[in-house]
């Protein structure tokens, strides 16, 4: 991580993949735009007063009608 929190934000480690990738990867396929490695999960540090907001800010920049799916995320310890 590049800057620690501020302002009472928390770290929450995300855990997302894109639906629409693993499916295609399942059948041999690749995505049209994104890269194979997105059938895989990604690990984020985000950094957010509450897990909420963390949620809106993956949203933002991993859209869920893109085929994004957040499988878990989680108040980072350190």
């Amino acid at each position: 991580m590049l800057h620690p929190p501020v302002n009472g934000g928390k770290v929450f480690e995300v855990s997302i993949y894109n639906r629409d990738v693993r499916a295609l990867v399942k059948e041999s396929q690749s995505h049209g735009y994104f890269d194979d490695r997105w059938a895989d999960l990604h690990v984020h540090n985000i950094i957010a007063s509450n897990e909420t907001e963390a949620r809106a800010l993956v949203a933002e920049h991993f859209p869920p009608t893109d085929g994004f799916v957040i499988e878990g995320i989680y108040a980072s310890c350190c």
